[in-house]
């Protein structure tokens, strides 16, 4: 219960951060929309390729840290 109440107040604070949804770079704003829709559409797809690896490498550690704390206390 505690754990999902402080992922909740974790999830809650990133999103609520001003700069979550835009960087506000007017360079890459103006690059982006220039692309075009099948440009876009690759520029997310692109996006989505190079957050995978990490957020896999990032969720495996964390997993592993909470397994050894589980296995410690019990």
């Amino acid at each position: 219960m505690r754990l999902k109440f402080i992922l909740a107040v974790v999830i809650g604070a990133l999103s609520s951060a001003s700069g979550v949804f835009a960087q506000g770079c007017a360079l890459c704003y103006t690059s982006a929309s220039a692309l075009g829709q099948a440009g876009q559409r690759s520029l997310d797809y692109g996006v989505l390729v190079l957050v995978t690896p990490a957020l896999v490498l990032f969720l495996t550690v964390i997993f592993m840290l909470y397994r050894r704390a589980i296995s410690t206390t019990a």
